[in-house]
């Protein structure tokens, strides 16, 4: 191997290492830009986690205090049952 041959060749593995490190670069700035964009989804994620909590439990007392009433028809022993129901339908298209 000539002393040409050897520059040639350092010269070739000199390129190849520049690109790998071009490469690389622009590889770890991607890697960059995706964590960014996972932790603004992982944002958004989790305010949309706390509002539908928020409608789940302003739901879960809505269907809590329809139970209760029932409960209260159906336990209640008065004869005028028909009255209740329509007392408690009144309130709910007020409400």
């Amino acid at each position: 191997m000539s002393f040409g041959d050897f520059m040639a060749f350092a010269a070739l593995m000199g390129g190849m290492i520049a690109i790998a490190a071009i490469l690389a670069g622009a590889y770890k700035r991607r890697l960059a830009f995706l964590e960014r964009k996972l932790e603004l989804t992982a944002g958004v994620a989790a305010t949309s986690a706390a509002e539908k909590a928020a409608q789940y439990a302003t739901h879960n007392a809505e269907i809590e205090n329809r139970l209760r009433a029932l409960e209260t028809i159906v336990t209640d022993g008065a004869w005028d049952t028909a009255r209740q129901i329509e007392t408690l339908r009144d309130e709910t298209r007020a409400n």
